[in-house]
């Protein structure tokens, strides 16, 4: 029989120091990270963000309510306190990769379209249909210009 070496992916996986976002209840939508692992199904978890309406207070939670993501806090020790993890937090600008992530770009823009009025909607229509025509202007004209030659 073949060897074959199964090997876990190390991308998302629940660990002290991983920052998570919440997908359920009164911080959705916030930052946190996890502090000490409690058992299979809660985790300790600490957020130490220095945006207005952003911070999360040290709690237990579900992962049932997390999201993990791909930004790590390297060798955050375990249940450290709520000082060493905000110096961790800054020391690795987690608000900033998060801000340069793709995620939260779409996540920004789905909530701006969210909020969007039916008229505002229509301009948004109408802005991406004159975008298209002169995309396609352009492909015209290259493509005649080289049928040409």
């Amino acid at each position: 029989m073949a060897d074959i070496e199964i090997k876990a992916s190390q991308w998302r996986l629940v660990e002290v120091g991983r920052v998570v976002l919440f997908t359920h209840g009164q911080y959705t939508g916030r930052l946190a990270v996890i502090v000490e692992i409690i058992d299979h199904k809660r985790a300790l978890v600490d957020g130490p963000s220095t945006k207005d309406n952003a911070s999360v207070p040290r709690h237990a939670t579900s992962l049932s309510n997390l999201i993990v993501t791909p930004i790590v806090i390297p060798k955050l020790p375990r249940a450290a306190g709520r000082r060493p993890v905000a110096k961790a937090w800054e020391k690795e600008g987690v608000e900033e990769k998060w801000a340069e992530s793709a995620w939260a770009k779409r996540r920004e823009q789905r909530e701006k379209r969210r909020g969007l009025s039916d008229f505002e909607r229509f301009k948004v229509l109408r802005l991406r249909k004159q975008a298209r025509f002169e995309v396609r202007k352009a492909y015209a004209k290259v493509r005649s210009s080289a049928k040409a030659s």
